[in-house]
């Protein structure tokens, strides 16, 4: 990343910062302060260097102290006053950039995780969790760590120069000059450095990204992983990752380390010309003593802190490119936008329509096509057809996870578009065949959709859907833990939770995706118990590949290509000898599985 797009970044970040602005303002002054009282001691021996040599003569004489001993303790009072008040305000900057790098990164990280629910699912699809994972903690930590510290430190070497170079060009502008002939290569340096570890720590940035991909990944997917008995060739894949992430960092610090010695030697060139032309100023008489020493003592400490600069770059550099990677989060559009819409029309009848919606994938290019469906309130419609033909993309337009890019869909004559999210989305109950349960107890994930319901509707959602049996025979019953993602349950007994937890919703619309395509015969026989309870008085659309399960829906459409191509009941569509009957015919055993149309 170059020195431009470096503070281009700290531009962005002070802009998402403008809230903390009194915060940093009153940080910052009290860096400055500090420093300011920092500097002060070595001014003070220079004046004390000066009553020894001159006493009546110095020039603490003419502020009316004419003994030298009233100086000497004029001096030891504003030393330790100077040291207090230097020690006071070293507290109050700490306290004040570390509450604030606190502050700023647990808002950051949950203002990045807030935008990022409100992403459409196109956005989860091209991205890994990991990265985002990344980006959402360790990116954040990054930038906390300077704030933590680099942020004071750029401040305060900031300070130095001007406070020092101030005292220098006062007691004597030709040593101020030579002190000062380094920091142009010093500052030549910084940026040198900057322009040559930037792109290098944006790189360490994408291999941490890598690296929690890859973690996340494998843990995810650790049950595969035994089953192939593929530990090692997981556990070399990792290597290799964290030894790219290795890799990437042993660039940039050969990169950072070598900034020092440089630096050391400029630093040397300074003090060695105010050293030498000093001291021949002052054997001369041109330069008073006490000034000889205040600015050798000075020399030192504006060009030492100078070689800060390594540390204060590579923090700025590491932070600099997460914060990049931070803000273009928070800067990725809104495609699927919620502008506070009206709300469904109470009560709901749940009808849903369909009309001429039409979507594609940006990158495959696949979809749905002029859809028209119509499903009257409290009717069955199921959805079959040949995995990618569309079927779940419909389910997805109907939440709201994409947008249809032409047609529209309604329930109870609304536009979806014009309703807010979260009226659309309550009167949806979904039940995916991929369940996901959270980390926490049965009673948890059944009452997600519902937190304050109490435990007799709990327990009557898990009757209906047939999960209260194997509930109560578990350990602790509802307040079981199911561990991360349901792993202590088995397949079957977390689609019932599931389905539970999208009847304890109570929706009017219920949306079965697949649900008992992984499922064991008796699982899938008692959700089909469960939905003949509740599918009277509410709609359900159901996608299937067993037709077995959805012969008495009120009306079958099967999907190809996007586009509905056959529609009627069971019986219907059979009379029509098209693809839904032979299909049918496949799963009965009456044809070859090759000259299935659907398969």
């Amino acid at each position: 990343m170059s020195p431009t797009n470096s503070f281009h970044a700290l531009i962005r970040l002070l802009r998402y910062a403008r809230g903390y602005r009194r915060r940093i303002i009153a940080a910052s002054a009290c860096s400055i302060i500090n420093k300011l009282f920092d500097i002060a001691p070595e001014i003070l021996i220079g004046v004390a260097i000066d009553v020894v040599v001159n006493q009546e003569r110095s020039f603490v004489a003419r502020l009316g102290f004419e003994s030298a001993q009233e100086q000497i303790l004029v001096l030891g009072v504003l030393t330790f006053f100077i040291w207090a008040g230097e020690s006071l305000f070293e507290y109050l900057f700490q306290i004040l950039w570390r509450n604030l790098a606190q502050r700023l990164q647990a808002d950051l990280r949950q203002d990045t995780y807030e935008h990022a629910q409100r992403l459409d699912m196109g956005f989860f699809e091209s991205k890994s969790s990991g990265q985002l994972v990344a980006t959402m903690n360790d990116d954040v930590n990054q930038l906390e760590r300077f704030l933590d510290g680099g942020a004071n430190a750029m401040i305060q070497v900031a300070v130095t120069v001007v406070a020092v170079g101030a005292v220098f060009f006062v007691l004597s502008p030709l040593i101020a000059l030579l002190a000062f002939t380094p920091i142009p290569l010093i500052v030549w340096g910084a940026f040198f450095f900057q322009r040559k570890a930037g792109p290098l720590y944006a790189d360490v940035r994408e291999k941490v990204g890598d690296l929690a991909s890859r973690l996340s990944n494998n843990l995810a997917g650790i049950a595969t992983i035994k089953s192939f008995t593929a530990e090692a060739r997981e556990a070399e894949r990792l290597r290799q990752a964290s030894e790219a992430y290795v890799e990437a960092n042993r660039r940039a610090i050969r990169i950072s380390s070598a900034f020092i010695p440089v630096i050391r030697m400029a630093i040397l060139t300074g003090f060695l010309a105010t050293f030498t032309v000093g001291g021949m100023m002052a054997l001369k008489g041109d330069l008073n003593v006490g000034a000889y020493g205040v600015l050798v003592f000075l020399t030192q400490r504006l060009l030492w802190p100078l070689t800060g600069l390594a540390q204060v770059i590579d923090l700025f550099e590491r932070a600099m490119a997460s914060t990049r990677r931070i803000l273009d989060l928070l800067a990725t559009p809104i495609q699927v936008r919620d502008d506070g819409g009206q709300a469904l029309v109470e009560p709901v009848r749940g009808e849903v329509e369909f009309a001429g919606v039409s979507f594609r994938y940006p990158n495959s290019g696949e979809g749905v096509n002029d859809i028209d469906l119509t499903v009257p309130a409290g009717n069955t419609l199921a959805l079959v057809g040949a995995t990618g033909s569309g079927k779940s993309t419909l389910i997805k337009l109907l939440l709201r996870f994409h947008d249809s890019q032409s047609g529209e869909i309604r329930i109870d004559g609304q536009p979806i578009r014009g309703l807010s999210l979260i009226s659309l989305r309550r009167a949806i109950g979904l039940v995916s065949q991929d369940v996901y349960l959270f980390e926490g107890s049965v009673r948890d994930n059944i009452a997600y959709g519902r937190p304050e319901a109490d435990e007799a509707a709990i327990v009557e959602a898990a009757r209906t859907a047939e999960a209260w049996d194997f509930i109560q025979a578990l350990p602790q019953g509802l307040d079981t833990p199911v561990g991360e993602r349901g792993v202590r349950l088995s397949g079957g007994q977390r689609q019932r939770l599931s389905l539970a937890r999208a009847l304890l919703k109570d929706p009017p619309i219920l949306v079965l995706d697949e649900a008992t395509s992984a499922v064991d015969n008796e699982t899938e026989a008692a959700i089909q118990r469960s939905l003949a309870k509740i599918g009277h008085g509410r709609t359900v659309i159901m996608i299937a590949h067993r037709l077995s399960t959805i012969v008495h829906a009120d009306e079958i459409a099967v999907v190809h290509a996007g586009r509905v191509v056959e529609r009627g009941t069971h019986a219907e569509l059979l009379a029509r000898d098209g693809r839904y009957a032979a299909q049918w015919r496949v799963q009965t055993g009456a044809l070859q599985v090759e000259d299935a149309p659907l398969a």
